[in-house]
């Protein structure tokens, strides 16, 4: 079996870890502390997928303080209204409300406190590529 993680880059891996888990469901399946004190590695869950996070030292600066967008991570969810309740009553940013998209998902964008872009969909209806605008190409 071949699989795709991300690995994040957060500033405060611990502070990432809490809100994660708090503002869309995550949870924490491992976290490593070094010999400095802090949390440098941890995992996560959501569902089947994962991801990874780290604290890259102090040369970093993280999407927020950069101020431009580094990476966008795309979660499938069963509930995309839920999930936008739960974002921001955790204080998530919210970047784009829940709307429907012409390609058969419900889709709500939101940003953790380091500026990483979140985007939660869940699938409304089938819908052709080509009945929205995309080719579909051969694998």
């Amino acid at each position: 079996m071949q699989t795709i993680t991300p690995y994040l880059l957060y500033e405060d891996v611990e502070s990432a870890l809490d809100f994660l888990t708090r503002a869309f469901g995550f949870q924490e399946t491992l976290r490593y502390s070094g010999d400095a004190g802090y949390v440098n590695h941890a995992e996560m869950a959501y569902g089947d997928g994962s991801i990874m996070m780290g604290d890259p030292g102090n040369d970093y600066s993280n999407p927020k303080r950069l101020g431009v967008a580094s990476v966008q991570i795309y979660v499938d969810v069963a509930d995309v209204d839920a999930t936008y309740e739960r974002a921001k009553a955790a204080g998530a940013k919210i970047i784009e409300e829940p709307a429907d998209q012409d390609y058969g998902m419900r889709r709500l964008g939101a940003q953790d406190p380091e500026g990483h872009s979140w985007w939660f969909a869940q699938q409304l209806r089938e819908v052709a590529p080509e009945d929205w605008g995309a080719t579909p190409t051969a694998n």
